[in-house]
């Protein structure tokens, strides 16, 4: 975009701002994109207004449109921050997109009514312009997702490996599902800071509802009770069906440092007794 191009766009912008502000919050409620259950008019005529004003300065600035410039940085913040607003809302990227592309109309509008001798050029400017910062948005969206994402994958992780404390001085992590690395770094700082809250000095780890163990889980396993000795607690490993022991042996791998039992059942029997304390059967009530 040359220079003469730029200044007519500022100059666009800045006569009657009010009316453009108008026109365009008028394109955005009548888009088939809008989503009245998501944002309300005052939240796209505040987020509108705002936009409009910052554009019309780092257009002024006389600076190239390039948005990694610091000229265009206040722009592209809040054009982050729609995105982001609008990601977490549940909008998707064509309709957060279309917050930027409905203001071709009204601006195009005012070049056929400003200068009808340069109106392809200035179309063409206008076009370039605002699709660029329209991919930004979709930019910004993706990477908002991405985070939300991410994080949702943390709290399900977190919540899928839960520490219990079964008994003074015992804890148990019951395992469901695949282990892979992530999740093994989330079950030892869960473990390691449990046991430092509760002073455990057992600590149970139950894979019966882990599908399948090779040599990667295995590792993870021994990890975790590494980690767990270090911390003054012994480890129980529970939950050893037939299947996964004949795989265990067949890897040649050794779970040093650690008890084995068939069940939790097991396992919880032998962490009490190691604490000292005696299980007996009593004469149930009539």
């Amino acid at each position: 975009m040359d220079g003469s191009a730029t200044q007519t766009i500022a100059e666009l912008l800045t006569q009657d701002p009010n009316g453009l502000l108008e026109a365009w919050v008028g394109e955005q409620l009548n888009s088939p994109e809008t989503r009245p259950d998501l944002i309300t008019e005052a939240e796209i005529r505040q987020q509108s207004g705002e936009f409009l004003q910052l554009l019309r300065e780092a257009v002024r600035s006389g600076t190239a449109v390039e948005l990694d410039s610091p000229a265009w940085a206040p722009l592209r913040d809040h054009l982050a921050r729609v995105s982001r607003g609008r990601a977490l809302k549940g909008f998707t990227p064509t309709e957060t997109a279309t917050f930027v592309f409905s203001l071709k109309r009204p601006l195009v509008g005012r070049v056929r009514e400003a200068d009808a001798g340069r109106v392809l050029e200035m179309v063409w400017a206008i076009s370039s312009l605002l699709d660029r910062l329209g991919l930004y948005t979709t930019e910004a969206y993706q990477r908002s997702r991405e985070e939300v994402i991410h994080r949702q994958q943390q709290e399900l992780m977190e919540l899928s490996t839960p520490v219990v404390k079964l008994w003074e001085g015992i804890l148990a992590v019951p395992l469901i599902g695949t282990l892979d690395s992530a999740r093994t770094q989330v079950v030892m700082e869960s473990l390691l800071q449990r046991i430092v809250e509760t002073e455990a000095s057992i600590a149970i780890i139950d894979i019966t509802g882990v599908p399948t163990v090779d040599t990667l889980v295995a590792q993870h396993l021994l990890r975790t009770v590494a980690a767990a000795r270090l911390m003054g607690a012994d480890c129980i490993i529970s939950g050893i069906r037939p299947q996964i022991a004949q795989t265990i042996v067949h890897l040649g791998v050794e779970l040093h440092g650690a008890a084995t039992k068939a069940t939790l059942a097991d396992a919880i029997l032998m962490a009490l007794r190691q604490n000292g304390w005696r299980v007996t059967r009593g004469t149930p009530k009539s």
